[in-house]
């Protein structure tokens, strides 16, 4: 008898003790895709908004023609080379990376349809967090516990003008790009660390 009493206030203890243990553990809240995005957007929200560069091609010269975007203003003498003047249509949609409104248009010959120009949208707009996935556990420096999510990163065309959208989605731009974001869980709950 005196080994069964024993018996079992050992096993009460246990139970007790095992009560305890788990009491003290919290498990930290579930991360989901919605939140990462919403922490992921609030960042590029703060950052200032920016103009979208464009790659323009042999194609997207011809469209902003069409446009009325430039002008060819000056042809060379090799027939291929041109400069080609922003119109005040022009001068509203797109910026220049030398602050003028010539576009120097020099490929390497008449055949060159590789060669390109870069221009930046005059509407300027944050980044887009998209396509938030993979939400797996990481480990990150400093950090109890940690979450990792992939994500696109896109631009956002919002008060560009319809023809430059088709522009930019000429070969050769990219309108998003994958990425990485860390997460670290701070006084209980998610918090954004970093973005690759």
């Amino acid at each position: 008898m005196k080994n069964a009493g024993k018996l079992q206030a050992l096993g009460a203890m246990a139970l007790l003790s095992a009560g305890l243990l788990l009491a003290g553990c919290k498990s930290e809240p579930p991360l989901t895709e919605s939140q990462a995005q919403s922490m992921i957007q609030a960042k590029y929200d703060q950052a200032p908004p920016t103009g979208i560069i464009i790659t323009v091609s042999d194609l997207g010269m011809r469209q902003g023609i069409t446009a009325k975007y430039w002008g060819r203003t000056k042809v060379y003498p090799n027939h291929y080379w041109a400069d080609f003047t922003l119109t005040p249509d022009g001068k509203k949609a797109v910026k220049l990376a030398d602050g003028s409104d010539v576009i120097q248009w020099r490929p390497m010959n008449a055949d060159d349809t590789g060669y390109s120009i870069l221009v930046t949208t005059v509407a300027a707009n944050h980044l887009k967090a998209l396509n938030v996935r993979n939400i797996q556990d990481e480990v990150l420096p400093g950090a109890s516990k940690a979450i990792g999510a992939d994500f696109d990163e896109g631009v956002d065309f919002t008060g560009v003008p319809a023809p430059l959208v088709e522009i930019a989605h000429d070969p050769g731009n990219r309108l998003s790009t994958p990425r990485h974001a860390d997460f670290a869980l701070v006084n209980g709950a998610w918090k954004l660390q970093s973005v690759e």
